[in-house]
């Protein structure tokens, strides 16, 4: 842990990323783009845009799109992407919400896991009162989140076989901090040519947490759905939620 940074995910696992998480952004694309046609007229900044796997798409449907990352390797990955170096990135840590100008955005929005990325309590409050303070009154701070699953962990711990080759064998090795409430793991290859780490890191954090988080940066909740079409949050999987900053202050 005393080696891990903002950047340390991305560093080490760009020429993967596209692989190992091969999803279909169609669903969030367009969930977020009714969104934009929803809110106040505003860019919009993605926090975390790695790659470009919802940043590239999104800005194809004509929505000026900002960005930040803490990886370079990541944002070189998304670049070299047909459109991805027309989105302008700044080099960051998220939780700063600065994307090097001193506007004010329609929306920010984080997908995937990658909010609990924020590695303590502190870092994930910051990044919500940072949205907030940047946001247009009306705008919206989207994020994607994996519900905690801590019964999987067997004495706080799991290894689990995602492929199995003649030639190669990847897992993932993860230790469990209900203290922390952290995950600390490692993504395994192990080939002919030797053996490969990429570790990952999370500080996760429950949806009634991300709630409070949200009312102390003056946030209000829009709503929580299980998926980006819309589906029930059934407490189970990656689900949705919007906050928006309201359009006057609360008095």
């Amino acid at each position: 842990m005393e080696k891990h940074g903002p950047e340390t995910y991305g560093e080490l696992n760009a020429d993967v990323y596209d692989e190992w998480h091969d999803i279909d952004p169609t669903d969030a694309v367009a969930f977020l783009a009714q969104l934009v046609e929803e809110g106040p007229a505003g860019p919009v900044l993605e926090l975390a845009v790695g790659t470009g796997r919802v940043t590239i798409p999104l800005a194809a449907e004509g929505i000026d799109l900002r960005g930040v990352d803490a990886s370079e390797a990541m944002v070189a990955r998304m670049r070299a992407k047909p459109g991805g170096d027309r989105i302008p990135v700044t080099i960051g840590d998220m939780a700063d919400v600065d994307p090097g100008t001193d506007d004010r955005f329609a929306m920010v929005f984080v997908v995937f896991s990658t909010f609990f990325f924020l590695m303590t309590q502190e870092e994930q409050v910051r990044c919500f009162a940072n949205a907030a303070r940047r946001l247009l009154p009306g705008g919206r701070f989207v994020l994607e989140c994996p519900t905690p699953d801590v019964a999987r962990y067997d004495r706080d711990q799991r290894v689990e076989a995602h492929q199995v080759g003649v030639d190669h064998v990847r897992l993932t090795t993860v230790r469990h901090d209900p203290v922390g409430q952290r995950f600390l793991g490692q993504h395994v290859l192990i080939t002919n040519d030797g053996i490969r780490l990429a570790p990952a890191f999370m500080r996760y954090a429950w949806p009634s947490e991300l709630d409070l988080m949200a009312r102390l940066a003056g946030l209000e909740s829009v709503g929580r759905w299980g998926g980006w079409r819309g589906e029930p949050f059934t407490g189970e999987g990656n689900y949705v939620t919007v906050y928006e900053k309201p359009a006057t202050p609360a008095s």
